[in-house]
């Protein structure tokens, strides 16, 4: 019998995920078994998860959307709530459409909507991240998509995209500075701060990322993001004040909340 196929070591997996804390330990013990190649990998990989590494971060993948997304160390994990944004965001693309992820991180949320758009679109992405741009460069590869390095609208190409963006997904850090410690130490102690950190309310990212939305949307484009209930009335006002219709959607099983903030 195949090592990775005894109950035996299994159960030794789940046994040893529980004790360290992990509420899923049995989802998590087949991801493990079903991704080492060796047993030595294998022992590496519970004892990274563990010591509380994330798993997406152990295993190098995660999965979003029904795609296996590469993950690298540091880079911030995609969220399954962000799945309720992706299909936000798909349902507005139209073929050929010009969609822009930003704070793109692995670059999970252009590769879904291009994977479940009906028709093709032009996909471009950017982060400030080193990591998570070479990171999304080899997810966005499948659906010839572009990813660039660099501080929000900055990292893309003007010549290109000012005025013509169709669909703008930004997933922008919302975590308020003071309740990045009250985070689960998977993302506080392992994915890159600037991925968290929203500022003093969360909002700072998402005010900078308004302001200047209208000069990269088309006419009738729209800036979709995620954000918190808590946050919401707030967020809203943000959108409208950059002089964008907002209004918001939310998916209960995800516990899901996200804009949609239009240019007139």
């Amino acid at each position: 019998m195949p090592v990775f196929s005894s109950s035996a070591l299994r159960s030794s997996v789940v046994s040893r995920l529980r004790a360290a804390g992990c509420v899923f330990a049995e989802d998590e013990a087949r991801i493990l078994l079903s991704s080492a190649s060796t047993p030595a990998e294998l022992a590496a990989m519970v004892r990274d998860r563990a010591a509380g590494r994330p798993l997406e971060h152990v295993v190098g993948w995660a999965e979003f959307a029904g795609l296996r997304i590469a993950v690298d160390p540091g880079v911030f994990v995609p969220r399954r709530r962000s799945e309720f944004l992706a299909a936000t965001a798909t349902a507005l693309t139209t073929p050929g459409a010009v969609v822009v992820d930003l704070c793109c991180g692995t670059g999970a949320l252009g590769a879904a909507v291009a994977h479940a758009a009906p028709h093709p679109v032009r996909l471009y992405a950017a982060d400030v991240d080193p990591a998570a741009v070479r990171c999304a460069r080899r997810n966005l590869a499948a659906v010839a998509g572009r990813a660039y390095e660099g501080d929000l609208f900055d990292a893309l190409p003007a010549d290109d995209l000012l005025g013509r963006v169709d669909v703008l997904l930004a997933n922008v850090p919302y975590v308020p500075t003071g309740d990045i410690e009250l985070l689960p130490p998977e993302a506080r102690l392992y994915e890159a701060r600037p991925a968290l950190d929203g500022g003093a309310d969360g909002l700072d990212v998402l005010r900078r990322v308004a302001a200047d939305a209208p000069r990269w949307l088309a006419p009738g484009g729209a800036l979709l993001f995620e954000t918190s209930e808590r946050q919401l009335p707030w967020a809203l006002s943000v959108a409208r004040e950059a002089g964008l219709s907002a209004e918001a959607a939310q998916e209960e099983e995800l516990d899901a909340t996200v804009v949609v903030a239009r240019k007139p």
